[in-house]
């Protein structure tokens, strides 16, 4: 008898540890853990720490809270200008109702993976398609990706899940597109610079033009007022002679001082000799000069 119980001893205490160990159960940080009854979801548990079930009845399904990154695969655009465009995302998304979330893809990433994949291409596909490349390349950043966001959560609701964002990271033409649209950007560019240069030279010849016609107004105006002080400097300049030589003996010293002016002024080079006609004034003056 003695025996016997020495036995159960140890039988019922492993039996007790592997009751307990089945009948607790730890949740971690950012985890859901849904106890399950004979297959049917009894509670979900969200809060970290030890927690009890009942022992061989209930089981738990462990489902991630935390957010988790899909890199979404490169697809096809076409523009509403009928222009073909690669898109390449990722998704942040997360496990918003576990109990929908088990019951529409039995808590397997992979199948979510493939509804939020299919979500985020409609998103793109109706979003993008209503827009030409020139509205889309304006677009891009927050408001593009909260457009394909708020679009793509509508059709991912229905399994528990919420995308927390659907960001582009990249957008670009099919590689046989690249060229001919660099060709046609390069050419716009072209055309705009040329338009600029036209602009300015244009500009350029009307200040030009401009500068030309005050130019010619200041400088007539210039050589008006010019002859205009010359006038009446010679004006005055007569003036002062008459005034000054208004006399027969003043009149009569100044054709004698003019006239030897004009002598020596022809007396040039090496020949001292002058030729006067007897009538001339110089004539007279020197001949009078002799007799006298």
């Amino acid at each position: 008898m003695k025996k016997t119980g020495k036995v159960l001893a140890p039988v019922l205490a492993l039996l007790l540890v592997f009751v307990l160990c089945n009948s607790l159960y730890t949740v971690q940080p950012k985890e859901y853990v849904a106890v399950r009854q004979f297959g049917r979801i009894v509670n979900v548990v969200d809060t970290p720490g030890l927690k009890a079930k009942i022992p061989f009845v209930q089981t738990i399904q462990r489902i991630s809270a935390a957010t988790i990154l899909y890199d979404i695969p490169a697809s096809d655009i076409i523009t509403k200008d009928k222009k073909s465009m690669i898109s390449d995302n990722y998704v942040l998304w997360r496990v918003t109702d576990p109990t929908l979330y088990i019951q529409t893809l039995n808590a397997i990433e992979a199948r979510a993976a493939e509804r939020i994949e299919a979500a985020v291409y409609n998103s793109l596909k109706k979003i993008l398609s209503n827009m030409t490349q020139d509205e889309i390349i304006a677009a891009r950043g927050e408001r593009l990706t909260q457009l394909i966001t708020e679009d793509a959560n509508g059709d991912i609701r229905v399994y528990g899940i919420e995308i927390i964002q659907s960001e582009i990271k990249a957008l670009d033409l099919p590689e046989d597109n690249k060229a001919a649209v660099f060709t046609r950007m390069i050419s716009e560019r072209e055309n705009i610079a040329a338009g600029y240069t036209a602009e300015g030279a244009a500009e350029a010849q009307k200040i030009r033009n401009e500068t030309d016609r005050k130019v010619t107004v200041m400088t007539a105006e210039a050589e008006k007022e010019a002859a205009t002080i010359l006038a009446e400097g010679e004006s005055e300049y007569m003036r002062i002679l008459q005034d000054a030589y208004n006399t027969d003996d003043k009149a009569d010293f100044y054709n004698y001082t003019r006239s030897l002016d004009a002598l020596k002024a022809s007396m040039t080079g090496g020949s001292k000799t002058v030729m006067l006609d007897k009538d001339s004034e110089l004539a007279r003056i020197l001949y009078g000069d002799f007799e006298g």
